[in-house]
């Protein structure tokens, strides 16, 4: 049985909202060894004010989990999270992307911090083959012209993907899961990653490294932007990119949306530079600039590419098993900082 240190009583886990695709079954076996709860809030604002209450009113929290659809409760800052200090071990996240979470913070505070392993990985794989065929077979343009009435008429022949190369920047869980998808569609694929996986991960995947990120641009019919954001990785993508990447070229992001500078993606559009781009993900998220929403170059979708029913349950699986693992080895499965 999971219990704390003294023995004195179980370990409180509070989740942030329902978790409506983990089973009642696996709820009622958790809480065998946990005593759980939600913190019931719509918000961000709301969570700042009923957080505090819950503490005080039942006692201090564990664990905390932050389901997936977290949007209207970021940012989740040292002013959202302060409450559970000193007494919380862990927050786990049911999401892969962590941007908005202070995890230097956390880890000050001695927290475990764990996001998703491959809860999205597959959904966010899928939705990155499906806007890379769009952006190729120039699928915004002719729905467009169906929807309007005119028919083809403004419809010019599109590309295969047969034969092109696609490169992959972040070579990941979702990196890996897009790889297999875009070998049956007959492309080659190149990636550029923060390190070369192994011969044999590259054979499993027929992916070629490249040793630098220029090096992907100028080999690359389409760029998938597939990394994490982090300080290296904002605007990692900006004019000087745009320019070495092959006239007429494709790009497609469903990571986050800063990794591109929209600006210079826009001008690399205008220009021709850029074919098409395929977007799931934009800088100042809900808003979507206007060019983006009425461009026929532009296929968008409003950040849902890891929204799927398995995903989610997968999502809320891996949190609750990360809880599980700390208080019964003294070590999360996924944590993305290390506490002494």
């Amino acid at each position: 049985m999971s219990r704390l240190g003294d023995g004195s009583r179980k370990p409180r886990v509070v989740v942030l909202g329902t978790p409506k695709f983990i089973g009642e079954e696996y709820l009622e076996d958790f809480k065998k060894d946990f005593d759980y709860a939600v913190l019931d809030v719509q918000n961000h604002r709301e969570a700042l004010a009923q957080l505090p209450v819950m503490i005080s009113d039942h006692g201090p929290i564990d664990a905390f989990i932050v389901r997936m659809g977290r949007g209207p409760y970021h940012p989740f800052n040292e002013e959202l999270l302060k409450p559970l200090t000193p007494h919380c071990r862990i927050i786990a996240s049911a999401a892969a992307g962590y941007d908005d979470f202070d995890v230097d913070w956390l880890t000050q505070q001695g927290i475990w911090f764990c996001n998703s392993l491959d809860a999205v990985a597959e959904a966010t794989a899928d939705m990155a083959m499906f806007l890379t065929l769009a952006v190729i077979r120039d699928t915004t343009r002719a729905e467009r012209c169906a929807r309007s009435g005119a028919w083809k008429d403004p419809v010019v022949p599109s590309k295969d993907p047969s034969g092109m190369t696609l490169g992959i920047v972040g070579m990941g869980a979702i990196g890996k899961h897009l790889a297999k998808r875009a070998v049956a569609f007959n492309m080659r694929i190149v990636y550029y990653n923060r390190r070369q996986l192994s011969a044999d991960e590259e054979a499993k995947y027929a992916a070629t490294y490249c040793s630098s990120l220029h090096d992907l641009l100028r080999r690359s019919d389409v760029v998938s932007i597939n990394c994490p954001l982090t300080k290296e990785t904002t605007n990692l993508i900006s004019a000087k990119e745009f320019a070495v990447m092959k006239d007429g070229s494709f790009i497609v992001n469903t990571a986050r949306g800063a990794v591109i500078e929209e600006t210079a993606l826009i001008d690399a559009l205008e220009s021709g530079k850029i074919a098409r781009a395929g977007l799931d993900v934009f800088w100042d998220e809900p808003a979507i600039s206007d060019y983006f929403k009425t461009s026929d170059k532009v296929t968008i979708q409003p950040h849902v590419g890891g929204l799927t029913d398995l995903a989610f349950h997968k999502g809320e699986r891996e949190c609750f098993e990360n809880i599980k693992a700390l208080f019964r080895t003294g070590r999360p499965v996924a944590p993305v900082n290390e506490i002494q």
